[in-house]
């Protein structure tokens, strides 16, 4: 019957399902406004903001702008709302945004989960191999931060302005409707390794869940363990999808945990392990489901934030976004380079 576990459905799994067909939902209303705005006849689709949490390296580069100069990127606005929220909640919470809201980590998770039911078992790398694969992620994000952090504020200014960026959503689209044999490729190698290998493009090859990592390494919430109570029976470890053997510790300090409570739900003595915040004693207070709520209502509120102050739909006139479609593979709005 454990071949069937991942049809138990929890407060994480309903939290993911619905933000995972969300983004399904947004992705065909982008598709279906796209269609519209390339044509001549009037556009009835409004444009999905929440398109924009999929360009997170132009999200980081308008933070560093609006850090040191104060200008909010008005081009793609929500893009900046919802790194800023991946951030807040990894840093509040331990990286609980790539476990309970990401749509992709979802899906991550979901392969693995239907590759274990289909061949019964999983491929576990040894650690020589593994730790060396798990630099992958760090290296991109390290590679990024490093091209970000050393631009000059006038270069980021003249990115964030160029035709590429106005119009990069709907390249980021165009990068799947017009798939290339590379890319299929990359993605089919991606889709095998996840099913034998848990969390494959999330454990080796995610940036962003790199820079979420790091933050939810310096969290104040982390997972405890109470060595009086704890029996030793390995269970948590087992349970683990990050290969973190919780039995030994007596709090979490790891980048790969996700504060999915999988090792909590597991342990068969209550509160034995918990998760908990800083020095106050939560146990039993950030259960799924108040855990959950915190960060689904954090959302939000983040984005009616954004809306109420006019920091959440783009400012780009339709009429310039509809004339630079046109020219969507022409030279004049290609990536302009660093």
């Amino acid at each position: 019957m454990q071949r069937f576990d991942f049809l138990k459905l929890k407060p994480r799994h309903l939290i993911q399902s619905i933000i995972f067909i969300w983004t399904l939902a947004i992705g065909l209303q982008f598709y279906l406004y796209i269609g519209q705005a390339m044509g001549n006849g009037a556009v009835t689709i409004p444009r999905p903001a929440g398109v924009e949490g999929f360009l997170p390296i132009g999200a980081l580069m308008s933070w560093k702008r609006f850090l040191l100069s104060g200008q909010w990127d008005i081009t793609h606005p929500a893009a900046m709302v919802i790194f800023g929220f991946a951030l807040l909640i990894s840093f509040l919470f331990h990286k609980a945004f790539c476990s309970w809201f990401c749509p992709i980590g979802a899906l991550s998770e979901w392969t693995w989960k239907t590759g274990r039911f289909l061949f019964g078992r999983q491929i576990s790398p040894p650690r020589w191999l593994d730790y060396p694969l798990m630099g992958i992620k760090y290296l991109l994000l390290g590679f990024f931060l490093w091209v970000i952090l050393t631009m000059p504020l006038d270069a980021i200014s003249a990115f964030i302005n160029s035709p590429y960026y106005k119009i990069s959503d709907a390249k980021m689209l165009r990068f799947f409707t017009h798939m290339s044999l590379t890319t299929a490729i990359v993605l089919f190698i991606l889709v095998i390794g996840s099913l034998f290998i848990k969390n494959f493009w999330c454990r080796y090859f995610c940036p962003y869940g790199a820079l979420t990592g790091l933050l939810g390494f310096i969290s104040p919430s982390a997972i405890t363990r109470d060595k009086d109570t704890c029996t030793d029976c390995g269970q948590c470890s087992k349970a683990c999808p990050h290969r973190i053997d919780v039995r030994v510790k007596s709090r979490v300090y790891s980048p790969e945990c996700s504060a999915c409570l999988d090792c909590v739900d597991a342990c068969p003595v209550k509160s034995t392990l918990a998760f908990e915040s800083g020095a106050f004693k939560f146990k039993n207070r950030w259960s799924p489901v108040y855990l959950g709520s915190a960060i689904v209502f954090s959302y939000f509120g983040l984005v009616g934030l954004g809306m109420i102050t006019g920091y959440w739909q783009t400012h780009l006139p339709e009429s310039e976004f509809r004339e630079l479609l046109k020219l969507i593979d022409s030279p004049a709005v290609t990536h302009p380079g660093i």
